[in-house]
C-alpha cells in the first residue's frame, strides 16, 4: 500500500494529500472528466451560440463598458429565450447521468495508485461503467433525501418566521434566523454522515451505501463536515475570481461559458480527489486496512 494511505491522516493532512494527488495525477483525473463533462459543455456552448449569444463579447444596455458588461449578467435586461433555456436545462440534465462515472472513475485510479497498482484512463473509465446502476440509482436516493432534508426545514422555518411576525417582527427575524442556521448545520451533519455512499457503492461494499457511510463516517462527522466546506470554499473562490476576472472582458458570452466550464472541471477535479481521499481515510480507520497491509506484506523468516 501507498505510504500516505497507510496511516490516519488529520484535517490539513487529508488537504496536503488531496492537492499532492491532484497534482501528480493531473493529467489522468483531468482527462477523464474531460472525457464525460467537455462534450456536455461544448453542447451547452452551441446551443447558446444558436440562440443568439455572441461568442467572443455579449454587452448589454449602458452609457459606459462597465454598465454594459453588468447588464449582460441581468436577466432582467435580456429578452426571455425559451430554446436557449431548454437546451442549458438538458446539457444539466445529461451531466445528472454522467457525472457519476467520471467520478468513480478517478476513485477507482486512485485506489490503483493506493495499492501501488499501475493503471490506464480506459481501464478506469470502463469499470466505472461496471457499477453505472447501483452508482445512478445510489445517487438519486441521496438526491432525494437530500430534497427532503432541505425543504422540510424550510417550510418550518419559513412558518416560524411568518407567525412570529404576528407577536413581534423582530423576534419573527430573529426567530426565523436561528432555525435557519440551526437546521442548515443539522442537514449538513446528516448528509456528511451518509455522503460516503457514493465510495461504497462503486467498490460493491454497500448500495444503496447509506449504511455503510454511517459506519464510516462514526466519529468523523464534524471533521469530515468541515473539510466539505473549506472544499466548497475552494471551488467557489476559484469559481468566482475567474468569472469576474473574465467577466469583465467578455460579458455573458460563449467563451466566457467555455472559460468558466474548463475551471469547472477543474475544480470538481479537487473536489472529487478530495472525497476520494476522505474516504479512503474513513475506511482505513474503519476497517483496520493498516493492520490488514501489514498481515499481507508479512512474510515468514526462512529457517
Amino acid at each position: 500500500m501507498e505510504e500516505k494511505f497507510s496511516r490516519p491522516k488529520g484535517f490539513g493532512q487529508i488537504l496536503d494529500h488531496t492537492f499532492s494527488l491532484s497534482k501528480t495525477h493531473f493529467k489522468d483525473f483531468f482527462l477523464i472528466l474531460l472525457i464525460f463533462m467537455g462534450p456536455v459543455y461544448l453542447l451547452q456552448a452551441l446551443v447558446q451560440w444558436a440562440s443568439g449569444v455572441s461568442f467572443f463579447r455579449e454587452v448589454g444596455t449602458g452609457d459606459n463598458w462597465f454598465d454594459q458588461m453588468v447588464n449582460s449578467f441581468d436577466e432582467t435586461q435580456q429578452p426571455v429565450n425559451v430554446a436557449g433555456d431548454l437546451g442549458i436545462a438538458l446539457v444539466g440534465f445529461i451531466m445528472l447521468f454522467l457525472a457519476p462515472v467520471a467520478g468513480a472513475a478517478i476513485m477507482i485510479a486512485i485506489d490503483r495508485v493506493r495499492k501501488g497498482e499501475s493503471y490506464t484512463v480506459g481501464s478506469v473509465i470502463k469499470q466505472a461503467f461496471s457499477r453505472y446502476g447501483p452508482m445512478l440509482g445510489s445517487t438519486i436516493l441521496y438526491g432525494i433525501i437530500a430534497f427532503a432534508l432541505f425543504i422540510v426545514p424550510l417550510i418550518i422555518t419559513v412558518l416560524a418566521g411568518i407567525f412570529g411576525a404576528f407577536i413581534d417582527p423582530a423576534f419573527g427575524i430573529i426567530s426565523a434566523i436561528l432555525l435557519f442556521i440551526g437546521f442548515g448545520i443539522g442537514m449538513g451533519l446528516l448528509l456528511t454522515r451518509w455522503s460516503l455512499y457514493f465510495g461504497s457503492v462503486v467498490f460493491k461494499e454497500d448500495t444503496p451505501g447509506l449504511n455503510r457511510s454511517w459506519m464510516l463516517t462514526r466519529g468523523r462527522t464534524w471533521v469530515l463536515f468541515g473539510l466539505y466546506i473549506v472544499f466548497s470554499l475552494i471551488v467557489m473562490a476559484i469559481s468566482v475570481a475567474m468569472e469576474m476576472t473574465f467577466g469583465m472582458l467578455l460579458g455573458n458570452s460563449v467563451l466566457l461559458s467555455l472559460i468558466i466550464n474548463f475551471v469547472s472541471i477543474f475544480t470538481t477535479l479537487i473536489f472529487t480527489v478530495g472525497y476520494a481521499v476522505m474516504y479512503f481515510d474513513a475506511k482505513l480507520r474503519y476497517d483496520a486496512d493498516d493492520l490488514k497491509a501489514m498481515i499481507d506484506d508479512y512474510q515468514a523468516p526462512k529457517i
